[in-house]
């Protein structure tokens, strides 16, 4: 692999696979959305192509010469139900245009970056054999997710374009902002009143980039992989937060019922203000789910690995204080 296009490149994940295709030589160009990811992509040396990813003559630019990988990683991962239109033009339209786009120029291999979610709400342990669930079921990002996939699922089966997708379940580590990170915070301001009651899988943001590097290099013409990480309660993941924040954990595991009550008031109030709320009736059902994951291909076949999660939380807290999101250390 020599050349590469990325979408996402400026976000989470996006940026450590970014950084891990710059250590190994891999000439890039991304998409970037906002004037804030542009920059700093800018800064990074990457040619940067800033528009909306619908765009098909930016998509010409972007993808001229064809580049040997394509990684789409960008997603709108919003839970409020305000804003599902968005989120299909960009997950499914957007993801259909690029798809479409890379395969008229002839580049080998389109890496997606899928989601766990696209499994659905299941009690089941979940590997690449399970029934996509999520494509009906009441979190409209996973019905976007899944439809997005089934695109480019349905490209490899036509052997149109090389795939590679990976279904990454909960990422923790440096350079969260927005995700976990608020947890932190209003656990380091002692604000967080309890623990949803379900469970994760939760990896290591570096580990699951280091995995798209490997599956665009796999040989199989179209493959999948579900990607996993330490198993936990969210009251293990608050514990192990409180821990390396040094404060007390919040003890109370809140029921669901008290949580979508407070998702719907929520809703209610955003609806008249215009302002994105705090939780939604989408984030609940994924907060009290129970989620079991078996990714013995994706360590076998990548060499994918789980990281202990006191060890993620605390990289993910140092870099926090780091960037200021976060008060130093007293």
């Amino acid at each position: 692999m020599r050349s590469a296009l990325i979408t996402g490149a400026g976000g989470f994940l996006g940026g450590h696979v970014r950084a891990a295709l710059q250590r190994q030589g891999v000439a890039l160009r991304a998409l970037a959305h906002s004037d804030c990811s542009r920059a700093a992509l800018a800064a990074a040396g990457i040619e940067v192509m800033q528009g909306d990813i619908n765009d098909a003559a930016l998509l010409a630019r972007a993808l001229t010469p064809a580049p040997d990988v394509v990684f789409h990683i960008a997603a709108d991962t919003s839970v409020w139900r305000r804003e599902r239109a968005r989120q299909w033009r960009v997950n499914v339209d957007g993801t259909r245009a690029l798809l479409d786009a890379a395969i008229r120029v002839g580049v080998r291999r389109f890496v997606y970056t899928s989601s766990i979610s696209v499994y659905g709400l299941t009690a089941e342990r979940i590997d690449e054999s399970s029934p996509y669930l999520g494509r009906d079921g009441p979190v409209h990002y996973a019905r976007s997710k899944a439809a997005a996939e089934a695109l480019v699922q349905a490209a490899g089966a036509a052997r149109r374009i090389g795939i590679s997708v990976l279904q990454p379940s909960h990422v923790l580590g440096p350079g969260d902002r927005h995700n976990w990170s608020r947890l932190a915070q209003l656990i380091a301001a002692r604000r967080l009143p309890g623990a949803p009651p379900g469970s994760g899988a939760f990896a290591d943001v570096r580990e699951v980039a280091a995995a798209h590097v490997a599956a665009a290099l796999h040989p199989a013409p179209a493959r999948t992989w579900v990607l996993g990480g330490s198993a936990a309660s969210f009251g293990a993941l608050i514990a192990a937060l409180a821990q390396a924040l040094d404060v007390p954990a919040p003890r109370r595991t809140l029921p669901h019922a008290l949580l979508w009550l407070r998702a719907l008031c929520d809703e209610s109030l955003a609806a008249c203000s215009g302002r994105a709320p705090t939780l939604t009736r989408d984030s609940v059902a994924l907060a009290c789910h129970h989620l079991r994951v078996d990714d013995t291909r994706a360590r076998s076949e990548l060499g994918y690995r789980h990281v202990p999660l006191q060890a993620m939380v605390n990289s993910t807290v140092a870099w926090l204080r780091q960037t200021s999101l976060l008060p130093p250390m007293q």
